[in-house]
């Protein structure tokens, strides 16, 4: 599955992109190569990245459910409990 970015965040990571190659490497980088690199990490590392969220999130969503019996439980055979205590008997 190939990661997308939309359009609008795309060209703001190829600035940051420049940027980053003329406060950190002094030198400029342009446009077309910034985009160029930054198609090559999406391909290349992107997948890391995307496949280590998944697992994250598998993992804690893995976790709520197993509290969901937590949260939702319900005693059951109450009612003679409760209205034995309402009658004042134990």
């Amino acid at each position: 599955m190939a990661i997308e970015i939309p359009k609008h965040a795309r060209q703001q990571v190829i600035a940051s992109i420049e940027r980053y190659f003329l406060e950190h490497m002094d030198e400029r980088i342009g446009n077309v190569a910034a985009g160029g690199l930054l198609g090559f990490f999406l391909e290349e590392i992107g997948p890391l990245v995307y496949n280590q969220a998944v697992a994250e999130v598998q993992e804690r969503v893995q976790q709520r459910v197993a509290e969901i019996d937590i949260e939702v439980h319900e005693d059951e055979f109450a009612y003679w409990p409760k209205y034995d205590k309402r009658k004042g008997r134990t």
